[in-house]
C-alpha cells in the first residue's frame, strides 16, 4: 500500500512552480541562509535529505516501500529549497551566493 504517490508529488511541484514565479532565475549556487525564516526553510531541507537516505535504505531492505515515498521527499526537498528563496525575497533579505575562487 502506497501512501504517498503521483498526486502529492504534483501538488508539490505546483507549489514550487507557484513560489518560482516571484523569483528570478537561478544562476549560481545560493548558501542556506537568508534570514531566520529562509534558514528555517534550508534547515529543513537538510533533515529532508536526510530523510531521503534513509528511504533509499528502507527501500533495500523492503522493495514493496515502491518509489512514491523517495519522489515525495526528493519534491519536497526542492520545494524548501525554493520556499526558503521566496521567504528571504519575501522578507528582503539577502540571498548569499557561493563565489568560486578564481586561480591568480
Amino acid at each position: 500500500m502506497q501512501l504517498v504517490g503521483d498526486p502529492e508529488v504534483t501538488r508539490l511541484e505546483e507549489w514550487i512552480d507557484a513560489l518560482n514565479e516571484d523569483l528570478g532565475p537561478l544562476v549560481e549556487f545560493i548558501l542556506p541562509g537568508g534570514g531566520p525564516v529562509g534558514a528555517f526553510f534550508h534547515q529543513a531541507r537538510t533533515v529532508c535529505r536526510r530523510a531521503e537516505r534513509d528511504v533509499v535504505t528502507l527501500m533495500d531492505a523492503e522493495p514493496e516501500t515502491g518509489a512514491g515515498p523517495m519522489r515525495y521527499l526528493n519534491r519536497l526537498s526542492d520545494f524548501l529549497f525554493v520556499a526558503g528563496r521566496w521567504a528571504a525575497k519575501a522578507h528582503g533579505e539577502e540571498e548569499y551566493l557561493w563565489e568560486k575562487k578564481r586561480k591568480a
